[in-house]
């Protein structure tokens, strides 16, 4: 091997070294794999099934209410009281759009109940009710 001189430079190397990025590609795509279905946000509701014609998604508040009476407003949960306290506001702020309800099919219709008198008390007139829409036997 032959030394250089003091003057003497070095060859270029051009060439873009593929291996490290590759790599560093697939654990991405990995970590992308694992990670996506658990964003997939949302409240955990067991909808009704109804033969409702499907339409189209717009964005507006939503309202869930879980299985155990838990509401959400989006995604931050509230009791009862809460939801009465800041519902009006909520409203004003994200309800333009409208409203959509969505209630696990085995929650206390009372319960329901309470939710839909509060939105209508907060002057809502464009309120939806989010179902899944039902298995047709053939």
């Amino acid at each position: 091997m032959r030394r250089r001189s003091r003057g003497e430079r070095t060859p270029l190397n051009a060439e873009i070294n593929v291996v490290s990025l590759i790599d560093v590609m697939m654990l991405l795509m990995v970590i992308f794999m694992i990670t996506a279905p658990i964003m997939q946000g949302g409240v955990d509701v067991k909808l009704p099934k109804t033969e409702a014609m499907p339409l189209e998604s717009k964005s507006g508040l939503v309202i869930s209410i879980t299985r155990d009476g838990a509401i959400y407003a989006g995604e931050t949960k509230m009791s009862l009281r809460e939801f009465r306290l800041s519902f009006k506001s909520l409203a004003g702020k994200q309800g333009k759009d409208g409203v959509y309800l969505r209630a696990d099919q085995n929650i206390n219709y009372g319960v329901v109940a309470q939710v839909l008198a509060i939105i209508q008390a907060a002057g809502v007139t464009n309120l939806g009710f989010v179902t899944e829409p039902e298995e047709v036997v053939k």
